[in-house]
Parts: structure tokens; sequence; C-alpha cells
């Protein structure tokens, strides 16, 4: 027997390039969020990704059923492996145990990649997922992969969390021809958060505290015999050895870590200079003790974050426009008159296919316990939808199929997020409020509502696991499909309220009409004066009045 491995997103990586800068994930220990959960998150960053939900249900296979594996990236078939008797449910980047688990791909050194290999960090992703229950058991399953069968991409970051606890592990691969791969799992403390974005972060290994690091056998040989490392094993760097600084992996990576650990530990902005692109400054701690707890919703911003109220605010200059818009379109380097400039690289940004943030609650059932919180499309826009981890069907408007990169579908969450995404690009000051208010009334309306579902489906649980198990599913599904057609609405009034640049006048909610039945007269609200005199500098006395 045989199954075919379908991977979906591709976190696309130009590397070498400050068009590299994509996927970003953040970590929350569970004595550092207010309820007690481990969190995690991910921003699934490509030009070309369709953002939808994958599930593989759970099942038995046959002794000698072999598993096809296919490139994450590219959809190559790259080899067959043994299949396992019993493979879990997973429902996007979380099992039905409440395992979770992320990436951000860094590079590295070129020469590393095993181009023979089986195994790519997107398939190491989902196989795993399929056959662990803890973080722990994850760390030994996917380097297991990677020794048997070959690691074919560049140096990783991977995020691993269960209910109990969360790692960052980082690997790379050993060349050309030569199974495994090194690497080093580090495991953050519980009364701390982390984070990592296309660069690798972990410094010196602790190789004695077995209990909280693994590490290769040849992580550090391998580093000597390349000529990456010439110290001892106490001084070791795996970042600086793998993955060595360099301007774009500060300014476009590092500083995404930096603008989250700031927010929680105001000791941070003596990396401004590090984030800012001089290598040659203390480089930021791997985690950091915040100075209050996280709250999910807590995590959810945080992957909304465009620097603002730092020095690389991208509301701040005038590439943010008349209407303030934090995002800059592609490409991120630019040259003017013989020299080169960069448009910051943030947190958030339109390329997203989907973001999330899978929340592990140790407290409950596992099929309780773990929620996805899955949104599509720029984590600025997105919705924030609870996925209970022990559902058994996904939701129309994430599922597979619904629509793709090559054809708009109005039940797609990705496609409807998208369309309003891209009409508040072009006002965004004026948009994002209107998006706020809804974005605000739904997500205020799933906390709400969770704490009752947690305790109906436990009460089911407890006399019936699949009754409970089905009535998570119809939640969680009939909650996004209305979640999207709620968001529909809303790009519905988005082009009436501001069609042909103008703002519809309103009153009590509704749209003000002239007495007779037509629409009221709308405002012009033109542009600031900051934007009119950048005009007036650019065109000079062509447009100036005749007195």
């Amino acid at each position: 027997m045989k199954m075919k491995w379908k991977v979906g997103i591709a976190c696309a990586i130009l590397l070498g390039s400050m068009e590299a800068m994509a996927c970003t994930g953040l970590l929350v220990g569970k004595k550092a969020s207010v309820d007690g959960s481990v969190m995690i998150s991910y921003s699934a960053d490509s030009h070309s990704l369709y953002g939808e939900l994958y599930r593989w249900p759970a099942a038995n296979w046959a002794k000698g059923s072999m598993l096809q594996v296919v490139e994450w990236d590219t959809g190559r078939p790259t080899g067959m492996i043994p299949q396992v008797e019993h493979t879990y449910s997973v429902i996007g980047n979380m099992n039905e145990h409440q395992l979770a688990i992320t990436e951000s791909t860094w590079g590295g050194h070129n020469e590393l990649v095993d181009t023979t290999g089986i195994i790519d960090y997107g398939s190491l992703i989902y196989i795993t997922l399929q056959r662990a229950k803890t973080a722990r058991e994850a760390i030994e399953v996917m380097t297991g992969l990677v020794r048997d069968y070959g690691y074919c991409s560049s140096g990783e970051s991977f995020s691993i969390a269960d209910k109990n606890e969360a790692w960052i592990m980082e690997m790379i691969g050993k060349g050309p021809g030569k199974k495994g791969a090194v690497w080093v799992a580090i495991r953050i403390p519980d009364d701390c958060i982390a984070a990592h974005a296309n660069q690798s972060r972990i410094q010196q290994i602790p190789f004695a505290d077995k209990e909280n690091c693994m590490y290769s056998p040849d992580v550090v040989s391998l580093a000597r015999e390349k000529g990456y490392y010439k110290g001892s094993d106490k001084d070791f760097s795996f970042a600086k050895a793998y993955n060595p600084y360099d301007f774009s992996g500060l300014r476009g990576c590092e500083a995404r870590v930096w603008s989250f650990f700031r927010k929680y530990d105001k000791s941070m902005d003596q990396y401004t200079e590090f984030i800012k692109g001089d290598p040659t400054k203390e480089p930021m701690p791997l985690y950091i003790k915040p100075d209050r707890k996280l709250s999910v919703q807590d995590v959810q911003n945080a992957m909304r974050d465009h620097y603002e109220g730092t020095d690389l605010d991208m509301t701040k200059d005038a590439g943010a426009g008349p209407y303030k818009v934090p995002y800059r379109w592609r490409p991120m380097n630019f040259t003017v008159d013989g020299k080169t400039y960069v448009n910051e690289r943030a947190i958030a940004t339109q390329q997203a296919g989907f973001v999330i943030v899978p929340q592990m609650r140790d407290w409950l059932p596992d099929a309780i316990g773990g929620i996805l919180w899955f949104g599509t499309d720029d984590p600025d826009m997105t919705v924030f939808t609870p996925l209970y981890c022990g559902i058994l069907d996904s939701p129309e408007c994430f599922r597979v199929g619904n629509g793709d990169m090559m054809n708009f579908s109005w039940t797609s969450a990705f496609w409807v997020h998208n369309w309003v995404a891209n009409m508040a690009y072009h006002k965004y000051s004026f948009m994002i409020e209107d998006i706020r208010k809804v974005q605000q009334e739904l997500e205020n309306g799933f906390k709400a509502t969770l704490p009752a579902i947690d305790k109906a489906a436990a009460e089911l649980y407890a006399k019936d696991p699949m009754e409970a198990r089905k009535f998570l599913t119809w939640f969680s599904t009939t909650t996004a499909d209305d979640a999207t057609a709620r968001w529909k609405k809303l790009g519905e009034y988005l082009i009436v309220k501001y069609i042909d640049g103008n703002v519809k006048k309103e009153e009590n909610g509704q749209f003000m009409t002239n007495g007779y039945g037509l629409s009221a007269y709308p405002d012009f609200p033109g542009y600031d004066e900051e934007y009119y005199r950048s005009i007036v500098r650019s065109a000079g006395d062509r447009l100036k009045v005749s007195e």
C-alpha cells in the first residue's frame, strides 16, 4: 500500500538576499502565559502560497505500507519511506495530542544542503505530527527521520511544543550524499518567551544540561571539519558557525524578534544598534523572562506588528503614503543614485498565506485542550478563529480545493480576506478603523464563548469522547464559516463607504440619505498636510494656483 504525502504550504525562501525574509514564530512557556497554557505562533509567508487548512485523519496502516514523501516547496516526489502502524490525526500544524510544530528558514551554508536526501523541512513537520505525541518525542522522530533518510533542506528553526513545554530546535544538513543533520534543541523555560524569524538564534550550547538541551554528537566537530569554527566546545555558537550574522539577517530577521521582546522587556532597546545591522554588537538572548504574562490575544496581536512605536515604524516615512500604510511592495531592496536601501520587514506582511497561534492547555482532555487559532492572509487583518484539535472535519472556508491561487472563491476565507486587505492597503488609515471593529467583535466573541464550549465539551467527553469531538467539530466549522461570511459583509461595507476615494456619511450605523431616498453627499477627506507638502516639493510651481 502506498500513501502519497500531500504537503500544503511553502514558505518561499530565496537564499542570500533580502527577499528571503519570511516566516516568524513566537513561543510562550506555561508560566509566562496568563492561563497556564503553552503557546507558539507562525506566519506562513510566501508570495505563491494559498492559505489552506490541512487535515489528516488518524489511520491504521497494514504492515509493509509505504509513504511517498513530496518536497514541500516544489511538489517534487523525493522518495519512499516505511509507514508506521498508526498515525495520529492532524489539523493544520497541531495534532490530536496537542503537539504543535512550526518553522522558519534561515538557509546557512549552501554547501551543507544534501540534495540526495528524502526529507525536507515541510514533510518533516507533518510526518512528525502524525507520529509523535510530545515535544520530546517529536525531536526524536524528526532527528531520526533525517538520520535514516537524509535531509534535503537548508538551515531551519523549528518551534516544537506540547501542553507542558516548548522547544526551539535548529537543524542544518551535512552536505551532498551525507545522511543526517547537525542540530541542537533548547527547552524554553516555563516562565520565558522566545522567538525566531529566519535567522539561527541558538548561541552557546549547555552540553551538560541533558534535561533541557539535546544535540547531535557531531554538532561541533562538523563545524571544525568545515572550517566554520576553531575554538573550544564551551565557546561554540551554533548560530555563528552555521548562520553567521549579516545585515539582512539582523535587519530583516532579528529585528522582528527584538520588536516582540521589547513589548515585554524594556531593556531590549540596548540591542537597537545590533538589530539595525551591526553584527559586532552583543546578540540578543534566545529567550527572556517577560515583565508580565501573555494572553492568547497578546500573541495574536504580536503577530500584527509593524514596528509601531520604534525607530523602524513603517508608518513614519514617505513610503507609507498619505494613508500611513505599514507595508512595502517587493522587492525589499531598492537602489537610488547608486546606493542601496531596504524596506523594513515586519512580522505582519501582506503575502502571508495563513497565520496560526496553537494554544495547548494541560488541564483539559487533549481533544478539548488544544486550540489552533487559525487565520488566512495578512496577520494584521486576519481573524484568528478557534479550531479545536480534536475536530473531525475542516471548515468549508479553509478547506483544500475551495479556490486556489489561480481561482477566486467567495466561500474561501483566503480570498475574502485578501479582497478586504487589498482594498485597505490603498486607504489604510481610514479602513483599518472599520476593520478593527469587526475583527475585535469576532475575536472578543470567541473569547467570551470558549469557556462555555470547553465546559459543554468536557461534560460530553466524560460520557462519550466521540460525541464531544462531533460537538467541537460543529462549533469550529460553523464559527469559521460564519466569520468568513461576516468578513465578506465587511468588504461589501468598505467598498460602498469608500467608493472613488470619498467617504459616505453615517448615522447610527447606517449610511445617511438626502431625505429623498438617495445617498447623502459624501465627504472629501483629501490628504494630510504632510502629504500635500510632499506634492508641492516634487511639483514645484507647476500646480500653483495663479493669483
